[in-house]
């Protein structure tokens, strides 16, 4: 009797795990089931409004049409047919409009989730690692790199202000670089660090000056600890168009450092691209951290940017 109430209470056990085990199961396909009809809803949703486009643009095409078969019935000499066939060729032109612009709103649907205004492009060349980035196609934002260097304001030089910027497009050219003059008196200028000297900052561009220029508006922004640039910039990048080389875990994994190390920008350009910077008593240079940012990123740009596309993928 003992044996037996043992095995009737081990297969009650076993038919509850499988119960829960099922019950979860269930619970996670309804779980999918939902987020594929949320998603299919919104593409309805979004293909609808579309839709509700086209009428109009189809009519103006028509009435056009209609006005210059009109035109063509009184046209008196060869020059008006000749004018009005090119007119009619233009239209024929036109009709291909809706078409362009419903792929625009299905991409300023997806770029509208993340708050970006038209995403993500590397321009022509392949980055060195032979791998173009997983971008939509469509997408005309281009990648710089950014690198400041600080001096010091305030009492014991404690306060970080911007005393020079330099930009880079994605073939390393200098698309900016210029010393800044700080808003507070200089207290400390960081020489062996920032590489400023008192005789920089005589003619430099005034700082309001420098911070309305809008070089990095909608661009993919790189650069090694990045936002303390944006610090002393003074402005905020989208979080999804900032590609820090000092955070990102593909940099470290390649250059055999654990997980959570973070690097210096010297470090990582030393052990990856055979490099060696900020070195010396003249201090840093913006345009070669910049550069060195950049060639950083290369290495792992198509990684990066699928990192991105997935996590664009899951918001939507």
């Amino acid at each position: 009797m003992a044996e037996s109430s043992k095995r009737n209470k081990a297969s009650s056990q076993g038919l509850l795990s499988n119960h829960r085990y099922l019950c979860k199961k269930a619970m996670l396909l309804c779980a999918m089931e939902s987020a594929r009809n949320r998603k299919r809803h919104r593409e309805e949703r979004t293909t609808a409004n579309m839709k509700m486009r086209r009428p109009d643009i189809h009519q103006g095409s028509l009435d056009a049409n209609q006005l210059i078969k009109k035109s063509k019935m009184s046209a008196p000499d060869q020059e008006n047919q000749s004018t009005l066939n090119s007119e009619s060729t233009d239209l024929s032109k036109l009709t291909s409009v809706p078409k362009t612009a419903d792929h625009h709103s299905v991409i300023m649907a997806l770029a509208d989730r993340w708050e970006v205004d038209s995403g993500f492009s590397s321009e022509a060349s392949l980055p060195p690692s032979g791998r173009s980035s997983p971008c939509l196609s469509s997408c005309l934002t281009t990648v710089v790199a950014l690198d400041c260097e600080m001096v010091g304001t305030g009492p014991g030089g404690r306060c970080s202000e911007l005393a020079r910027c330099s930009i880079l497009d994605y073939h390393g050219n200098v698309l900016y670089d210029k010393y800044v003059k700080p808003c507070q008196p200089v207290t400390d200028y960081r020489t062996r660090w920032s590489g400023i000297q008192r005789r920089h900052l005589h003619n430099a561009t005034p700082f309001t000056q420098a911070r309305e220029e809008k070089i990095i508006f909608g661009k993919v922004v790189v650069g090694h600890s990045i936002y303390n640039d944006f610090e002393v910039l003074d402005m905020l990048h989208p979080c999804h168009m900032v590609r820090d080389t000092s955070t990102t875990r593909l940099l470290s994994r390649l250059a055999g450092f654990p997980s959570k190390c973070y690097p210096s920008l010297k470090t990582l350009a030393n052990k990856l691209l055979n490099r060696t910077i900020q070195v010396g008593k003249r201090g840093h240079c913006s345009v070669e951290d910049a550069q060195a940012a950049l060639d950083l990123y290369k290495l792992v740009e198509g990684e990066w940017e699928q990192e991105v596309q997935n996590k664009l993928d899951l918001a939507l």
